[in-house]
């Protein structure tokens, strides 16, 4: 029988993972620092287990972790995964990842045997949990389609994006697009309602209007207009985060982004209000000059 690892099985990972375990015909085995999501899904076939583990026995490892500083530690830390290689031989990283560092990583792994693909996931947690993410992926032809199949249990669209890295170049335009297109819309709503239209009267009109799109539906109405921002959605910090990436892609492009610069410049504000675990759209508090006492 085919052996898969999971490691990571977070807010996007646990759905993720127990895709794998539901639809892949393989036995997956799973680890993470805490062991109770992994527990969570052992009703649909993961095992619990642990990086030597699953180095030893699975052939392929998907990693879902917060940033390239954890997938590095997981693939080439003293007590990683590249430590008790046995039967590893493909590591999937399907987190956000800066680009340069995932090639570095890509050309480390190389060495000992070892391939590296990029799959960062894109849609939301609810995508995870249903299966239709979109899959942007950075590997050579046969690498990726010898992987589709597995990553077509996760997502409902799997886009081969050229040679490692790829994937992560085109999921980080992906997110910045969607931050600054946010970043937008919290300005509309702040102004309008400082200028006497209700937020809820401004999302309608949006929505009507040539204004429309899937970023507004994913945070209008709900969010935006309604002055809500939980946590343990897509943070105001892990926002920060991705802008970052973007803007290193930028710099190490040559090509200069002040649109994102000032999107990251009001995501370090909402940090610094208190936002940090908020919903990201939270932006529009910041805008609209309000603290964290009025929260």
């Amino acid at each position: 029988m085919t052996v898969l690892g999971f490691i990571g099985v977070g807010v996007m990972g646990a759905g993720m993972c127990a895709h794998l375990a539901r639809k892949s015909g393989a036995r997956v085995l799973a680890a993470d620092r805490c062991m109770d999501g992994i527990h969570a899904l052992a009703g649909e076939g993961v095992q619990a287990s642990s990086l030597a583990q699953i180095a030893r026995e699975a052939q392929t490892v998907f990693l879902s972790l917060p940033s390239i500083a954890q997938v590095e530690s997981v693939c080439l830390g003293e007590d990683g995964l590249a430590a008790h290689a046995g039967a590893l031989r493909t590591i999937v990283d399907m987190g956000t990842s800066d680009v340069e560092r995932t090639r570095a990583l890509a050309r480390q792994l190389a060495q000992r045997g070892i391939d590296l693909v990029d799959a960062p996931v894109a849609r939301s947690r609810e995508a995870a949990a249903h299966g239709t993410l979109l899959i942007t992926v950075g590997a050579e032809p046969a690498q990726f389609e010898a992987l589709k199949p597995w990553l077509a249990c996760m997502g409902s669209d799997v886009l081969h994006c050229g040679p490692v890295g790829c994937g992560q170049v085109v999921k980080i335009m992906n997110n910045m697009v969607l931050l600054d297109t946010v970043h937008a819309l919290a300005q509309a709503f702040a102004i309008a309602e400082r200028a006497g239209v209700s937020r809820a009267l401004l999302g309608q009109a949006l929505e009507l209007g040539s204004a429309a799109s899937f970023a507004l539906r994913l945070t209008g109405a709900n969010h935006l207009a309604r002055d809500v921002f939980p946590e343990k959605m897509f943070s105001a910090a892990y926002a920060l985060k991705d802008m970052g990436l973007a803007l290193s892609l930028s710099d190490a492009v040559g090509l200069p982004n002040e649109i994102s610069q000032s999107t990251a410049a009001q995501l370090q504000r909402c940090v610094e209000a208190g936002y940090a675990h908020s919903y990201y759209p939270v932006m529009v508090r910041v805008i609209a000059g309000q603290g964290q006492e009025t929260a």
